[in-house]
């Protein structure tokens, strides 16, 4: 894996990881998870831990730029997700 595409790696599994655990747009999935499990389940704990989120989504992404690394799309995927997350994260820190 080159740097770039680790960078870019480490952008898409920062958003997708936020998306699953905090976002409101998936607070949908996260309750059909809860009522579908039960609030104790560790599934229902994996959707809502951002730390347990991230080693899933780590390893897809690694094996996505594995299998896929070179591919147009996944680098536009990849970089639309991380810039995504840097501008989260600026909008937060700037406003």
């Amino acid at each position: 894996m080159t740097l770039p595409e680790f960078l870019l790696s480490l952008g898409a599994t920062c958003r997708l990881t936020r998306f699953i655990t905090k976002d409101t747009l998936a607070a949908g999935f996260r309750s059909w998870i809860a009522d579908r499990f039960g609030d104790d389940s560790k599934l229902t704990y994996l959707v809502s831990c951002s730390w347990c989120t991230s080693i899933w989504m780590a390893a897809a992404m690694t094996a996505a730029m594995h299998w896929a690394g070179g591919s147009l799309a996944l680098q536009l995927t990849t970089t639309a997700l991380s810039l995504s997350y840097v501008a989260g994260l600026a909008s937060r820190w700037l406003d």
